[in-house]
């Protein structure tokens, strides 16, 4: 990697962030009932919204910063912990606080990606879980209308996994010392944008 290449890094990964937080309103909606379809429509959802990717790739870089076993750990539970999520949205059972939820976990994973902390396995796991729960509740809501509801969630959960596989792809730079800082510069403006995404809500 040559040096030039390295000092555009922050630039590059700061475009494309701050690119979010101009985002319309549209893109940070989610689908409303009834408009999720099959395997094509749940694939795409995630990819949608700036806000799921946000918290996604998050969780694969925060992994891969606390390493093993974290780095496998992390984007086990929050699809596990999602589908529990999943079954209370479409059971009905209230969850107030949904869309602050979902964009406070870009926030604070932001901020635990731009202090570089290291909690114990378990208290990241749960502070992990514990956002995957209005993720998935989100989408919950959405499959009972759903023309095929096992296809979007075959979609849904194959995309959700492969925005923390790049996210883990993005982390492993911590490797090395730009690395690490290229991270915490990402991790701010994640966690930047997640606050936006807050003001917006309640704009």
């Amino acid at each position: 990697m040559t040096n030039r290449y390295r000092e555009s890094l922050p630039t590059i990964i700061f475009l494309i962030l701050a690119s979010a937080l101009f985002a319309p309103a549209t893109v940070l909606a989610h689908n409303r009932a009834g408009v999720a379809g099959g395997f094509a429509s749940g694939f795409l959802h995630p990819l949608t919204g700036i806000d799921h990717i946000l918290a996604m790739v998050a969780v694969g870089i925060w992994g891969a910063q606390l390493g093993a076993p974290a780095i496998w750990a992390l984007p086990v539970a929050f699809p596990l912990v999602m589908s529990v999520g999943g079954a209370m949205g479409v059971r009905g059972v209230p969850l107030p606080g949904v869309e602050i939820g979902i964009a406070a976990s870009a926030l604070l994973l932001g901020l635990m990606i731009f202090s570089e902390a290291r909690p114990s396995l378990v208290a990241a796991a749960l502070l992990v879980g514990f956002f995957a729960i209005f993720h998935g509740y989100a989408h919950g809501t959405e499959l009972p209308l759903a023309a095929n509801p096992l296809a979007y969630g075959a979609g849904f959960v194959l995309a959700t996994g492969l925005l923390h596989v790049s996210g883990i792809a993005m982390g492993l730079i911590h490797r090395w010392p730009l690395g690490a800082r290229v991270l915490r510069f990402a991790g701010g403006a994640i966690s930047l944008a997640g606050l936006f995404l807050l003001v917006h809500h309640f704009a």
